[in-house]
């Protein structure tokens, strides 16, 4: 077997899972410890290059569908505006931007090969911010614009990125006329294939009715309409996004099942997928480095530096003014008071940026006679690995020292499902009130009294989120002591029945059926 491919089909799997799950027990971030130690590997596995159809075709339609299906509509929808101003704006903004700077540097360069790297750099991978946020109790709403941005700048750079290596190599004209042509085309054609695409599918899944066949089914979703939308040449980024949008928002409308098992899925594809990409980029630093004609070093590394330097400052000339240019309008405009924007959330996006996978695969599907190709592959590296260092490492110290955190959120949303619960208690209690009455079966005390009480414990324990439980201060909340002793209960109900299964008292299929109904009763008291 070839040995790049050996190292792409088991080495890299099983490495990147080993660290990412050291990085996990160790509470590390775990995609910086895994560029570190694929930097590190690098030296070792010199004939590995990054396909870029392999993170193209196989690693961004699940990883852009994943985050889409766990993301809310109704929140982008809200927060459409400062998204938009970040995945189309800020990557126009950057590009140009970067182009100027690599045009300045490299005059022999040509103009449009230039604006094609900043059009490789310009989209921020949001995952390794997004986890550190979720991790360290951002804002809402900063977390849902950091991800809504990482769903769709990366059809904006690919579009604009198309258009300029086209017109480098003489295959085109890198006009406003065409970039905008091309980039309306790509959008509005993605948006109607992913559009037409999800209420196919939709309609397939409710037809279904079977968890397994309807999981495997969305497992081959984001592959398949990435694959129909760039077939009709339009964004298969942006039809991913939106099929994925489109089936998270009616998935609390699927069977228990379904919901249950595809959250189990895209856990595990998401760790699965992620980790390999970020080993992927550390490995690349051996084949750019050595592609390079070390001569004028000096000059490289001044002209790297400055590049990254550039990615950094544009992102943050970008969000500032614009954070707050909505608010201006409408108070102009519209003589309406702007909702106040914390000047530390706008901080915190400002440092976001870090680079990732999506712009290394980008910077090696340029064509091999492309002229300073090896260069523009060196100089996307810097900026990728030099931002996930550099902002990525100082990202949480940010976040702790802006002393940004979600607690009223949090109060809120509590608050809200305590409510919540207590309506939907009061409905079902009220229905069962009704079917005794109707007398639909012959229902003795004790079981309506059973479910009375588990309806009310599920209500009481909303409102003990609150602080408002009967225990004293330092003291266990009834529900808290309910679910202390039933868990204890079922680590002994679950060592009895596999002893009884290792006595073989019951088969094997007998003890399965039975742990699975405990893993879910635990599942619910460890949510709980």
């Amino acid at each position: 077997m070839d040995q790049a491919l050996a190292v792409q089909i088991l080495v890299v799997p099983v490495i990147a899972i080993a660290v990412a799950a050291v990085a996990r027990r160790m509470g590390w971030s775990s995609p910086l410890v895994l560029v570190l130690v694929g930097l590190v590997l690098s030296p070792l596995v010199p004939g590995y290059q990054l396909d870029p159809n392999l993170i193209l075709l196989v690693f961004l339609p699940p990883l852009l569908y994943s985050a889409a299906i766990d993301s809310s509509y109704l929140r982008l929808k809200a927060f459409r505006s400062p998204v938009a101003l970040l995945s189309i704006g800020l990557v126009l903004f950057t590009t140009l931007v970067i182009g100027w700077v690599v045009h300045l540097l490299m005059p022999e360069l040509p103009l449009a090969a230039a604006f094609a790297l900043g059009a490789i750099v310009a989209p921020p991978d949001a995952v390794a911010a997004v986890a550190v946020a979720r991790r360290l109790g951002l804002p809402r709403k900063v977390v849902t614009i950091l991800v809504g941005e990482s769903l769709f700048n990366d059809a904006t750079a690919l579009t604009l990125y198309r258009v300029a290596i086209a017109a480098a190599l003489g295959h085109g004209a890198a006009t406003w006329q065409a970039v905008t042509f091309e980039f309306a085309r790509s959008a509005v054609g993605g948006v109607l294939v992913g559009v037409v695409l999800a209420w196919i599918l939709a309609r397939v899944l409710l037809s279904l009715r079977d968890a397994l066949v309807e999981n495997t089914v969305m497992l081959l979703t984001p592959f398949a309409v990435y694959f129909v939308a760039e077939s009709v040449h339009v964004s298969g980024v942006i039809s991913v996004v939106i099929v994925g949008l489109y089936i998270g928002h009616r998935m609390p409308r699927a069977g228990f099942g379904t919901r249950l098992l595809s959250d189990a899925v895209w856990r595990v594809m998401d760790f699965f997928l992620e980790s390999i990409v970020f080993v992927l980029i550390g490995l690349q630093m051996w084949p750019i480095m050595s592609a390079l004609d070390w001569d004028d070093r000096w000059k490289l590394t001044g002209m790297a530096l400055a590049v990254f330097a550039a990615a950094v400052f544009a992102r943050v000339v970008w969000v500032v003014p614009t954070s707050y240019l909505p608010g201006f309008l409408a108070r102009r405009f519209r003589g309406r008071e702007p909702h106040p924007v914390a000047w530390q959330n706008v901080a915190i996006v400002s440092w976001a940026g870090m680079r990732g996978v999506v712009s290394l695969a980008a910077a090696f599907a340029i064509p091999l006679d492309f002229e300073g190709r090896p260069t523009l592959l060196f100089l996307t590296f810097v900026v990728v690995i030099g931002t996930l260092l550099v902002q990525g490492l100082s990202f949480p110290a940010l976040i702790r020292r802006l002393k940004v955190s979600n607690d009223q959120e949090l109060y809120t949303d509590n608050l809200a499902e305590a409510a919540a619960q207590q309506a939907a208690a009061s409905a079902g209690l009220a229905r069962l009130e009704e079917l005794v009455a109707e007398g639909v079966a012959d229902v003795h005390e004790d079981i309506v009294e059973q479910l009375r009480s588990r309806s009310e414990r599920r209500t009481l324990t909303a409102w003990e989120r609150l602080g408002g439980g009967t225990g004293q201060e330092g003291e266990e909340t009834p529900s808290t002591i309910y679910r202390r002793l039933r868990r204890e209960m079922l680590v002994v109900e679950r060592e009895v029945f596999v002893r009884f299964r290792d006595e073989r008292r019951i088969e094997d299929e007998v003890l399965r059926r039975i742990i699975h109904e405990i893993d879910f009763e635990e599942a619910t008291l460890e949510r709980d």
